[in-house]
């Protein structure tokens, strides 16, 4: 079975930092896209960033782009987003997903295989 389990959550005042981590098990990551998605209140769920490592390619969102990181330590099936400069619009619930490696298209819901609980960021202004 596979799990992935998002921790880091929390509240930090704006301009301020956190980083996400996800620990998947029962799958390889080697073997996946993996990315961070978030549904923000009374939106629907979006993209923030992704890695499709058999094409060297990495996506961010516009919104995060120059503030937020991605990476992977892949030997122990984990993955990070390290968010800087937070604001009150990024506040959301993220998850933490595997989903097929594709050139294009990749950081979207239709090409997730699994996804994460989800670990609430709250941003106060």
């Amino acid at each position: 079975e596979v799990q992935l389990q998002a921790s880091g959550g929390g509240l930090v005042q704006a301009g301020g930092s956190l980083r996400l981590s996800c620990v998947g098990s029962g799958v390889s990551f080697d073997d996946y896209m993996i990315g961070w998605f978030r549904r923000a209140p009374g939106k629907e769920r979006e993209g923030v960033s992704c890695i499709s490592p058999i094409y060297d390619l990495t996506h961010y969102s516009d919104a995060v782009k120059g503030r937020f990181t991605i990476s992977s330590d892949n030997a122990k099936n984990t993955m990070y987003l390290q968010m800087t400069g937070l604001q009150a619009e990024d506040t959301a619930v993220y998850y933490c997903a595997l989903g097929r490696p594709r050139r294009y298209g990749y950081c979207s819901e239709a090409g997730v295989d699994y996804w994460g609980r989800g670990t609430l960021v709250t941003v106060s202004s």
